[in-house]
């Protein structure tokens, strides 16, 4: 009998191993597996966001942000197809390895901590289509191997702490369509080669140390929409005359690239939309003619002469002239504003300031929604004109807030917003109450200078690529940042009428994360490139991990054996474990209540007690790209309460952390403080290990970067 049983365990273990290697015969290959664990061996991971990397199979076990092709290829073997790997609080380096990525087509570690350079092994990944750096502190040189990426459609490392000049063998990257370098120090010459790029839709050069001329062959480029040069040095250079020869351009911005010599013509240039050559030394009069669909044109800070054209007055679009500090003479022609149909959320800037405008043709009477700027010019000593004090200040108009739709009167206890529920705004159930994803996106290049007359076909742009209704989106917020680029956090609802649940699905979830991370939006020149700077998966969603899961009925029936194996043969063992265990929770729950409890009996009268849960619900779970600041304390954040309040929310790092006494007596101390010119102390955070102070947030950047002079224009002073 002992014998038989003996056989018998012998016969299934035997068959056990067969059925591992069967298993085993489907799996990623064995190079890519090591290359995956040298890269997690290279980052630092504080949040332990790649916890999964250490498991089983990669592209069976779900490893966060790593996606496997659905089918094994010709060598037997699974290969990874996307590492996604987006704001996850990553630092340390890139590993050399990755190249051993072969079958690779998406790599993306935006939004991270990342130093270190960019390894030259990437060049060798010929299937890549999708490079994604931007939002890191690379440094050193961009490697000429990259050249060899054929197959590159989007090539991405903007806002890093790159160098050296552009390798000309990125005039070989035969499939590109956008080149994302801008907010750098590269240095040197534009390669001549950039004109080969036949594909080339979007240049975003802007913010680095490019010297030398501009080069002329750019013209030539067929299906160039946006050319963003801002911010470089081409002393001596002037706007070469082939650039009114574009044929499909939406916007061209060369400010502050100290130019000089006279605008060249750029009439036959139909699609044109956005033009802004500010912040040089150009001469001459202003085209007499534009395209009929600009939005936004910007030729302030130059050496401009000559009268405003008056065909300026059939531009319909127009939003922002800004003309200002240039010497202009002769009269203002009403008829600019007088010509234009306005809509309810239409808006026209006229910025003319600081020329020698003397007249006006017509009557100084614009609309409401016409801001007309003339100070520094002698029409404003002109008694005789009605009305023109108004006009002569120095102060512009403050900002305009988009008006928020009104919602249903709903209870107020009748959402969790703690657990991340709330209001759809826009939903025809009325009171529907859901939980949303949270997007934080934002238009690195629009083509224009005022949003509200284009929110509504935005958001059908956005529900239309998403196949969503336009009543499950939402623009929580939005504001223009420098370059300028407009920023937002975007709230996706469910729709109880499609899927009659107050959450999406992880299938539902995966699919809309999937058409942000692959660029898979319907391009539109007018919204220009767009960057994901987050997708935050918090309540409901917390949970959910995006890597590769099992598929085929196969791979499923082995899993459960080898599990249903293993736990037989731990079964006997896991009895005092879980008792063991058990206790121990029970233990830590009570003193967590203790804890707990602790914190609450700290609150301050006139300070808010915040929890971790609000404070990361607030920064989108501390992105860095929610980051404004950093100190000897820690980080500072710029958060978005569930009242849509605006805050600065200071979160002290390890070496920081101060006992709950000493950082109680510091919350009373500065809730005691107030002075017009401090900011108030509106709550705190102390829990789950963490230290939290929150103050009102102040949106024209600090004292010291007024002191140094970082907001302020340089006006020009003229001689008379």
């Amino acid at each position: 009998m002992f014998r038989l049983q003996i056989s018998g365990c012998l016969s299934f273990y035997v068959s056990f191993c067969y059925l591992l290697l069967l298993a085993l015969a489907e799996s990623l290959h064995p190079t890519e597996v090591n290359a995956l664990k040298a890269v997690k061996k290279s980052l630092i991971d504080p949040l332990k966001h790649l916890e999964s990397w250490k498991n089983g199979d990669p592209c069976q076990s779900n490893w966060t942000g790593v996606v496997c092709y659905d089918t094994v290829g010709t060598d037997g073997f699974f290969h990874v197809r996307e590492l996604l790997l987006l704001n996850m609080n990553l630092s340390g380096n890139l590993a050399p390895q990755l190249g051993q990525l072969s079958q690779l087509r998406i790599l993306d570690f935006m939004w991270n901590d990342l130093d270190g350079s960019i390894p030259k092994e990437i060049g060798s990944i010929s299937p890549l289509k999708l490079l994604l750096l931007n939002g890191n502190r690379l440094s050193g040189s961009l490697p000429d191997e990259l050249g060899y990426l054929s197959n590159l459609n989007r090539f991405q490392v903007d806002q890093n702490e790159l160098s050296g000049p552009i390798p000309k063998s990125y005039g070989s990257l035969s499939f590109v369509r956008h080149l994302h370098f801008n907010n750098n120090s590269l240095s040197g010459q534009i390669p001549l080669e950039l004109s080969k790029l036949s594909t080339l839709l979007h240049l975003l050069l802007d913010n680095n140390k490019l010297s030398g001329h501009l080069p002329p062959q750019f013209s030539i480029l067929p299906e160039l929409r946006i050319l963003q040069l801002d911010n470089n040095n081409f002393n001596g250079s002037e706007i070469p005359s082939t650039y009114g020869n574009f044929s499909k351009l939406v916007k061209l911005s060369l400010r502050n690239c100290s130019l000089y010599g006279v605008i060249p013509d750029l009439s036959s240039i139909e699609t044109l939309l956005y033009l802004d050559l500010s912040q040089n030394n150009l001469i001459g009069p202003i085209p007499s003619k534009l395209s009929d669909n600009m939005t936004t044109i910007v030729l302030s800070d130059n050496h401009l002469n000559g009268s405003i054209p008056g065909s300026f007055s059939n531009i319909p679009f127009l939003q922002t002239m800004s003309l200002q500090n240039n010497f202009f003479t002769g009269s203002i022609p009403a008829n600019i504003w007088k010509n234009m149909s306005f809509g309810t959320t239409s808006r026209l800037t006229l910025d003319l300031r600081n020329n020698s405008l003397s007249n006006i043709t017509g009557e100084l009477n614009p609309p409401h929604n016409v801001t007309l700027r003339l100070g520094g010019n002698p029409i404003c000593s002109r008694a005789n004109i009605p009305n023109i004090a108004q006009f002569c200040g120095a102060e512009g108009d403050g900002n305009i807030e988009r008006l928020m739709s009104s919602r249903p009167t709903c209870p107020v206890q009748g959402c969790p917003i703690n657990d991340f529920f709330e209001y759809v705004p826009e939903s025809p159930v009325e009171c529907f109450c859901a939980s949303p994803l949270r997007i934080g996106y934002r238009l690195k290049s629009p083509s224009f200078s005022y949003f509200p007359p284009y929110i509504i076909g935005f958001e059908k742009y956005m529900t239309d690529a998403l196949d969503l209704d336009i009543s499950q989106i939402y623009i929580d917020s939005y504001f223009w940042e420098k370059g300028p680029r407009l920023r937002m956090h975007l709230k996706l609802f469910p729709s109880w009428n499609v899927t009659h649940s107050n959450t999406f699905n992880s299938t539902e979830v995966q699919r809309i994360r999937h058409i942000f991370t692959s660029w898979n939006f319907h391009r539109t020149d007018f919204y220009g490139p767009y960057e994901l700077l987050s997708f935050t998966l918090l309540g409901p969603y917390s949970q959910m991990n995006f890597g590769t899961q099992s598929k085929g009925i196969s791979k499923g029936v082995w899993a459960a054996i080898i599990l249903g194996v293993l736990a037989c043969t731990v079964a006997l063992f896991s009895i005092p474990t879980l008792v063991i265990l058990r206790r121990q929770a029970r233990y830590y729950r009570n003193l967590s209540r203790k804890r707990l409890s602790t914190k609450i009996s700290m609150k301050v009268d006139g300070v808010k007690f915040f929890t971790f849960r609000e404070m990361a619900g607030a920064t989108d779970n501390f992105n860095i790209s929610a980051q404004v600041g950093r100190g000897g304390y820690g980080r500072v954040y710029r958060g978005i309460l569930a009242d849509n309040s605006v805050v600065a929310i200071k979160r002290a790092e390890e070496g920081s952390l101060q006992g709950q006494k000493e950082f109680l007596t510091e919350i009373k101390l500065l809730s005691r403080l107030h002075h017009r010119n401090l900011v108030s102390l509106v709550g705190y955070c102390d829990e789950e290990e963490e230290q939290m102070l929150v103050y009102e947030f102040m949106p024209n950047g600090t004292l010291r970067d007024w002191l140094s002079g970082v907001e302020i224009s340089q006006l020009k002073l003229k001689e008379h």
